[in-house]
C-alpha cells in the first residue's frame, strides 16, 4: 500500500487534468436533480464512497428528497421513480457496470438505449451520456485519491 507520502492529490498534482475533467462534467445533462441522482447512482455502484457523499448532499440541494436519495441503492425495487429517472438510471447501470456494457448487444442494453432515446431526445441522450461518463471517471479519480491515503 502506498505510503502518505506517495498520496495522489488529483487536483495539485494535475490541474490540467482536473481541469479536463471538470470540462468533461460540465458537459452533462442540465437537469440538475437528474445529474445528481445520476451520479448518486453510479457512485453506489462503483463503490466511491467519497462521491456517495458528495452526491447525497448535492442531491438534497437539488431537491431530490430522502426517499429518492436512499432507493439508488437498489432502484429497479423502488416504485418512488417516474418514468424519465427509471430511463436515466438504468442508463447509469448499463454504461456503469462493465459487464453489463461488455453485453452491450444483448436485448435488454437494446431496449434501454431505445428507451433512453425516446425519453431524451436529441442532445440529451449525450448530455446524460457525459454525465454518467464523468462520474465513472471521477469516481475512479477519488478512488485512487482515497486507495493511495490507505483509507
Amino acid at each position: 500500500m502506498a505510503g502518505i507520502s506517495d498520496r495522489i492529490h488529483v487536483k495539485a498534482q494535475s490541474p490540467d487534468g482536473y481541469r479536463a475533467l471538470a470540462g468533461l462534467t460540465r458537459a452533462g445533462h442540465p437537469d440538475h436533480a437528474l445529474s445528481e441522482l445520476v451520479k448518486l447512482r453510479a457512485s453506489r455502484v462503483n463503490n466511491c464512497r467519497y462521491c456517495v457523499d458528495t452526491h447525497t448532499r448535492a442531491g438534497q440541494k437539488a431537491g431530490l428528497d430522502d426517499a429518492r436519495i436512499a432507493a439508488t441503492a437498489d432502484w429497479r425495487a423502488s416504485d418512488v421513480f417516474d418514468e424519465r429517472e427509471r430511463t436515466a438510471l438504468a442508463l447509469t447501470d448499463l454504461l456503469t457496470r462493465t459487464d453489463e456494457l461488455a453485453q452491450a448487444e444483448a436485448p435488454v442494453s437494446e431496449a434501454t438505449w431505445d428507451a433512453a432515446a425516446r425519453i431524451f431526445p436529441g442532445d440529451e441522450l449525450v448530455q446524460l451520456v457525459f454525465t454518467i461518463a464523468g462520474i465513472n471517471t471521477w469516481n475512479r479519480m477519488m478512488i485512487a485519491e482515497a486507495v493511495s491515503a490507505g483509507e
